[in-house]
């Protein structure tokens, strides 16, 4: 299958255009199942989770490695991937779609050929960042994710509410040109396709890819080496053994897993009580107040969105 071009792209967000009821809403809006699970900062638990799936497929592995900054400014990267997130998600349209082409830009610009064998895929396998197959794969990963970490620590979903949430989160990858053709028809559809990689042969953790996962671990500032020590070994049971074994990561057999669950249940007591400037994120504080025009500076917010995207606003 070919790459994601520009005619794609923009048939994507015509397509959105059709599906989203408000422009200053954007592509979702208050009403959606998406933004209610993703409003949650309880979904930033499976970060750890959606980067190493993403990096288990030799493509964006090797276009990670080869394209970009992440080993130097490991947080950088992480700050500017989630900034177009955000505006994607939490935006005005025009700000998602802003980011939508800043995004295709850049992928458009990312290809190479494998340079050594990883997994199934020989030496010498093309890839690019605009591969309808790998975007996907990230694709999945990310809602994947936020249901399970939503799941895990707020409340189970319903299957009607999976499958809303499910066919609301394809505009999202309208955003990235990913043709219907491709995209799963439903959440069965999708929860088939995401099992049968995490339990086929497409993913492969590669060298470059478990360096990149040191990185991930590694503590942003002095004295926080335990902390990440833990989220690390929490992250390592949201993920397949074989692949949590190809990142370097220990579960620690049957006591580790004890010890998983028995944390899942104290983050879930501890975050049910956190007030709601606490649990939901700055990026959904600053589209309800943009909803609801107040105009006037949150501070709290603005610094929070800081730490999370490296901006003040998003879009």
């Amino acid at each position: 299958m070919g790459r994601v071009g520009r005619t794609e792209l923009e048939g994507g967000m015509n397509r959105v255009r059709l599906l989203s009821r408000d422009a200053q809403a954007g592509i979702f809006g208050p009403d959606t199942r998406l933004w209610q699970v993703n409003k949650e900062a309880a979904v930033f638990l499976g970060a750890g989770r959606a980067v190493l799936l993403q990096l288990a497929h030799p493509f964006v592995a090797y276009a990670i490695d080869r394209h970009s900054k992440t080993r130097e400014d490991p947080l950088g990267r992480f700050r500017r991937t989630f900034y177009q997130v955000f505006s994607m998600v939490f935006g005005s349209q025009e700000s998602a779609f802003r980011a939508s082409r800043a995004v295709w830009a850049t992928h458009s610009r990312v290809s190479g050929r494998l340079p050594a064998d990883a997994g199934t895929w020989p030496a010498g396998t093309p890839y690019h960042a605009n591969d309808p197959e790998a975007l996907l794969w990230v694709h999945a990963t990310l809602w994947d994710t936020s249901v399970v970490c939503y799941e895990a620590l707020v409340r189970p979903l319903g299957l009607e509410e999976k499958q809303v949430y499910y066919e609301e989160s394809k505009r999202f990858a309208y955003l990235f040109g990913v043709p219907e053709n491709v995209l799963p028809t439903d959440w069965n559809a999708f929860r088939s396709y995401v099992e049968g990689m995490l339990a086929g042969d497409l993913l492969h953790v590669t060298p470059v890819a478990a360096k990149m996962a040191a990185f991930l671990f590694r503590p942003p500032v002095p004295g926080l080496g335990p902390l990440m020590r833990r989220y690390a070994h929490l992250t390592s049971w949201l993920l397949p053994e074989r692949l949590a074994v190809g990142f370097g990561l220990d579960r620690g057999g049957e006591e580790g897993r004890v010890r998983y669950a028995r944390t899942l249940r104290q983050l879930a007591a501890l975050y049910r009580r956190l007030p709601r400037r606490l649990r939901y994120l700055p990026a959904y504080i600053e589209a309800r107040r943009r909803l609801a025009g107040r105009e006037g500076r949150d501070w709290m917010g603005e610094f929070m969105t800081r730490v999370f995207v490296g901006a003040p606003r998003i879009g």
